[in-house]
């Protein structure tokens, strides 16, 4: 059903509130990475072949004796199933019967990717091929999907560029960077660039074995000692990223993969959280009502950090978004319970 050409979505305040001693965004965005206990789960993995001789990797979590509803994820910038995130997500899905299933972007899963292309903010073909490839595995199963960060922008703009998808009953974002130029330049100031400093050289250490596996010679106008010297994401999208997906320059990339622009256009009922203190961001990403389509709600909290939004006991925390994914999944999954 197509909307009407007016309207604007719902911008309001959100239920999180963390306790006083995780009310600081690096707190919030580091300790339930290396604090936090792991939720139990056990997953499998499938390989998918794509139609340019590469290949994407799925990880499925807990077959459920019957199945009421399927949810895809996709990870964030040098994330995996292996991310705290994400493998605590799925441990919580799971629980309430759904099949989950986490789209590694091209080279994320462990194993770098065979051809030089890589993955990006904006990159939504892959999502798009896995996405269709579900449709037909399960036709008559209602589907939704969550990303994180990177993974959520990439989901806002692949809903944005389709507003009739015919694949998701609903759509999360959490800790999107709907603006990419103003997360560049965020990102390269004070204590923040102690992340952009950890995530660049994950980066460069797969793009240096990349390097010694295939000609980027008519690709991007590196060689390896030049890939070491840098420093920054604009650094990276400029003489990397842009080259080697079709854009002019990192300006370019942020302008045309940003989610921000493609807000307005969301048919699918979609979810948005997001914290004013994220230190990948700035609170200039974030949208205005009259930004956002008639069935996108953005839900904002003063605290969370980076897709941290941690809550409870310091020596117990739990992480307080896959109970709202649960909350705001369920009334899109069918309890028909269908047998696999």
């Amino acid at each position: 059903m197509a909307l009407p050409d007016h309207g604007h979505g719902v911008v309001q305040r959100s239920a999180f509130t963390p306790p006083r001693w995780a009310q600081n965004p690096h707190i919030q965005t580091i300790w339930p990475r290396f604090v936090q206990k792991r939720q139990p789960v056990h997953f499998r993995w499938e390989r998918i072949e794509t139609e340019d001789g590469d290949f994407v990797d799925l990880a499925w979590g807990p077959v459920p004796a019957s199945l009421s509803g399927l949810v895809v994820m996709f990870h964030g910038l040098e994330g995996s199933i292996r991310s705290h995130y994400a493998i605590d997500t799925m441990a919580a899905l799971s629980a309430q019967g759904w099949q989950v299933v986490m789209m590694h972007f091209r080279g994320c899963s462990g194993e770098v990717n065979r051809t030089p292309r890589a993955y990006h903010s904006g990159d939504t073909q892959d999502a798009v091929y896995i996405l269709e490839l579900l449709h037909q595995r399960f036709p008559g199963l209602p589907k939704v999907a969550i990303g994180f960060s990177l993974g959520g922008n990439m989901l806002l703009k692949l809903l944005g560029e389709q507003p009739d998808q015919p694949w998701l009953e609903a759509a999360m974002a959490v800790s999107p960077p709907m603006k990419l130029d103003v997360c560049s330049t965020s990102i390269n100031q004070g204590s923040s660039r102690f992340y952009q400093g950890y995530l660049i050289r994950s980066m460069k250490k797969t793009l240096m074995k990349k390097m010694a596996m295939m000609d980027y010679g008519s690709l991007i106008d590196l060689n390896v000692e030049q890939v070491k010297k840098l420093r920054t994401f604009r650094q990276f999208d400029d003489k990397v990223t842009a080259p080697l997906h079709g854009f002019a320059d990192a300006l370019d990339y942020y302008e045309k993969c940003s989610a921000f622009r493609y807000l307005g256009a969301i048919h699918c009922p979609t979810l948005i959280i997001h914290s004013l203190d994220d230190p990948f961001m700035s609170p200039q990403i974030v949208p205005q009502a009259s930004d956002l389509s008639p069935r996108v709600t953005l839900e904002l909290s003063e605290f969370g950090g980076h897709v941290g939004f941690m809550q409870g006991d310091i020596r117990n925390p739990t992480v307080w978004h896959p109970q709202r994914a649960i909350d705001y999944f369920t009334p899109y999954l069918s309890a028909k319970g269908e047998i696999l």
